[in-house]
């Protein structure tokens, strides 16, 4: 296990905004930074990131925490993994304490198959490198392919021996699970015996943006015929071939340095351009590229440049992607090279001052890209050039930014000689088509929520309340718990006349204390667990300990509890006193008015108790209609007035604070 000396000097060391920036392009937004969610599909950045604070929150997902919970909850690593990762980045020495059986038996499938390619990928590397046949084959090739030491060290290519079993013998001698194996796609499992996929195979490992090893793209090097040329990873817990970008994890810094991407279609084609100086460069490893590959582009840079060989049949079975990448409001070019080179080879003899300057001249926007491509085909046939021109019209109408389709269509109209306003009509009549065709999806999906809709929304109204109320008392507490303030304590009295009369007490009590006493003294518990869980822990937390560190509170919180904590931190620039209430707000520079805390704890307790009193008369009335009822009908009514007059009391209370506040 990891001591916990390194795990603290972690958390100091680590920057949240470096390590978010390996994964997501960051913005200054004041104090803060800001960048497209890594977890949703949006258009407008609402992932805030506090360099001051050492959070992050994400609006579109309500997910946030600290560098290690982005990591735990981007890349699906366990907190141990999440720790090593940012020793690693910041070369922080682990101290390693003993490890128990349990501790070691502790490890979900998901993490099994993450160990298990890890292991493969060392393996195939050990056989390149140290065994003959690895040498004499595997090393060959990749040296007759151009590829330096350094680069094939780099990208951690390997090779697996031309043997049916050679790895999973390996890899079940070290105590690795049959099943494991066999769910990562590496061993293969026939009604009789078991066998190494990827035999007799250079091997390329597939890695995640932040360098875990998801699965393998495998090269045959015999003319086998029968043989696939090359062979993925098949899909798996941890290997989705539309979510993987090849290259992102050695790309990702330049990718967002120098704010844009090149896109090849192989292995080969990004390990070159690597060697030749060219960094910022990625593959869809063969497949059609996909819309969660761009998104995943998207979150270092805006702009693409497509880079393809001069095989012009190639070239019109690839260009659907660049529709899907204006979709995803990406700024696109593309760049062609002379026939018979493709990016590899193109790489591989050309310096790297000619080829930055080839790659900077030669690409083109889309626009005149399709023109280029098509227009011989179409210059003396009115129908094909109708079709292209239609063409190009339906890649502009698929940019989400007004102002890009309007320049688009300008650019279109002055290429194909046409006039604008044909195509801004043609423009139009797509857009209705796509809206009519939106209302009818709309109207079907509204008939199914309209049969729903009446039972809901009180339940969804009720649910909003008392979240809200519950949120407001971790606030709080979160925020000034430590504090002591003078709280008013309310006695009801009668004089000898039996006319009722209040009497005011003023106590000093610290927050916590006072919002705890008071629960406690109803029998309250937070209805939301993950609520409740963390007002549990922070009241603990406020017993134990004199000085209460946020950070360090934060830093030891299960993301589901660290996501609540963090929504609070990263909004306590201002809070919003029960809007929905009395609409009154208290600003920054009234947190520290002891006053105001005092009346807003007190206000805050009694709204949350006034609910509960109104929720308990719901049911009691229900109670009275229902055909067996708990108590009989006298006893329930007696209640129900006992509780009014609580709710009186109650309501006279707020009425008061708020006369006061005024």
């Amino acid at each position: 296990m990891i001591s916990q000396n390194t795990i603290d000097l972690v958390f100091e060391t680590a920057r949240v905004e470096e390590v978010i920036g390996d994964f997501v392009q960051l913005k200054r937004a004041g104090s803060n930074l800001k960048g497209l969610s890594p977890f949703s599909n949006e258009k407008s950045p609402s992932f805030m990131v506090s360099p001051v604070k050492q959070i992050w929150k994400d609006f579109s997902t309500g997910k946030g925490g600290n560098s290690v919970t982005f990591l735990m909850e981007h890349e699906h690593f366990s907190f141990p993994e999440a720790i090593r990762y940012l020793a690693k980045k910041y070369n922080i020495e682990i101290e390693e304490t003993v490890s128990s059986d349990e501790d070691k038996a502790i490890v979900n499938e998901k993490e099994s198959m993450y160990l298990v390619s890890e292991f493969a990928s060392k393996y195939f590397q050990h056989v390149l490198w140290e065994e003959e046949e690895g040498k004499a084959i595997g090393l060959s090739y990749f040296k007759e392919r151009g590829f330096s030491t350094e680069t094939i060290k780099k990208f951690n290519l390997g090779y697996s021996p031309n043997i049916w079993d050679a790895f999973t013998k390996e890899a079940l001698g070290k105590a690795y699970k049959l099943d494991y194996l066999e769910k990562t796609g590496l061993t293969i499992i026939g009604e009789d015996k078991q066998f190494d996929r990827f035999k007799g195979r250079v091997m390329f490992p597939i890695q995640s943006m932040s360098g875990r090893v998801l699965g393998f793209g495998g090269r045959i090097l015999t003319n086998d015929k029968k043989a696939a040329k090359y062979l993925n990873s098949p899909e798996s817990e941890i290997y989705h071939k539309s979510n993987v970008l090849y290259g992102i994890f050695h790309a990702k810094q330049a990718i967002a340095k120098l704010d844009n991407c090149f896109l090849v279609e192989g292995y080969t084609d990004v390990i070159q351009m690597h060697q030749a100086g060219i960094e910022n460069v990625v593959s869809s490893s063969g497949t059609a590229l996909t819309s969660n590959q761009i998104r995943l582009i998207n979150r270092l840079t805006k702009n693409i440049t497509v880079l393809f060989d001069g095989d012009a049949a190639g070239l019109r079975a690839s260009i659907r992607g660049i529709d899907l990448i204006l979709e995803e409001g990406m700024n696109v070019k593309i760049c062609t090279f002379p026939d018979g080179d493709d990016p590899d080879s193109f790489a591989k003899k050309t310096p790297y001052e000619e080829l930055v300057k080839y790659l900077d001249e030669n690409a083109k926007d889309f626009i005149q890209f399709k023109a280029s491509l098509l227009i011989k085909d179409a210059k003396n046939d009115p129908i094909k050039k109708a079709e292209l021109i239609r063409d190009m019209v339906t890649s502009i109408s698929k940019i989400p930014d007004r102002i890009k389709r309007e320049i688009y269509i300008q650019e279109c109209s002055r290429i194909m000689d046409i006039s604008e306003d044909v195509l801004f009509s043609t423009l139009a009549q797509m857009a209705q088509k796509d809206l009519t065709e939106a209302n009818k999806k709309f109207k079907q999906e509204q008939k199914v929520f309209d049969v729903v809709k009446n039972e809901t929304d009180q339940n969804v109204s009720r649910v909003d309340i008392v979240n809200l109320l519950e949120k407001s008392i971790l606030e709080i507490l979160m925020l000034y718990g430590h504090h002591e303030v003078e709280f008013e304590n309310v006695f009801i009295q009668f004089d000898d006349n039996g006319k009722e009369f209040e009497t005011i007490e003023k106590v000093k009590q610290k927050i916590y204390e006072r919002i705890y006493l008071s629960l406690q003294e109803d029998e309250i518990e937070l209805a939301n667990p993950i609520f409740n869980a963390i007002y549990i822990d922070l009241v603990s937390q406020y017993h134990q300990n004199e000085l209460f560190d946020k950070n360090n509170y934060l830093n030891n919180l299960m993301p589901e509890h660290a996501a609540v904590v963090t929504d609070i931190l990263m909004n306590d620039e201002k809070y919003q006193l029960h809007g929905w209430l009395g609409k009154k707000q208290v600003f920054v520079k009234e947190k520290d008015d002891f006053e105001i805390l005092s009346r807003l704890v007190s206000e805050t307790i009694v709204t949350f108790r006034e609910y509960l009193i109104n929720k308990i008369n719901k049911d009691l009335m229900k109670q009275i209609q229902a055909e067996t009822p708990e108590f009989k009908p006298e006893e329930i009514i007696t209640l129900i007035n006992d509780y009014n007059k609580l709710k009186v009391t109650i309501t006279r209370r707020i009425g008061r604070m708020r006369t006061d506040y005024n």
